[in-house]
């Protein structure tokens, strides 16, 4: 049977290079998370618009969006264009 003593240095060593590990993975995840699609809801609060607002976009065809069953999805960068009055 092989004995490995393993000293404070080794444990403050692992340490660091778990942080730094978690570090990367939370920088990744929050790349992650930046979507590419939004609910309706989620555009009615980032454009702070009411919903019959936000139908009115639809329907005049200045914000287009996708659906799917009852839910509808907005590009992101559809409304990004819309804020920075790109949209026609």
């Amino acid at each position: 049977m092989n004995l490995e003593i393993i000293t404070k240095e080794d444990l403050k060593e692992f340490k660091s290079e778990l942080l730094t590990e978690i570090k990367k993975l939370v920088q990744l995840d929050g790349q992650a998370t930046s979507k590419k699609w939004l609910k309706s809801n989620e555009v009615r609060k980032l454009l702070k618009i009411s919903p019959g607002t936000l139908q009115n976009l639809r329907i005049n065809g200045t914000l287009s969006y996708t659906r799917i069953g009852s839910i509808m999805y907005y590009k992101l960068e559809d409304i990004n264009k819309l804020l920075e009055g790109g949209m026609q």
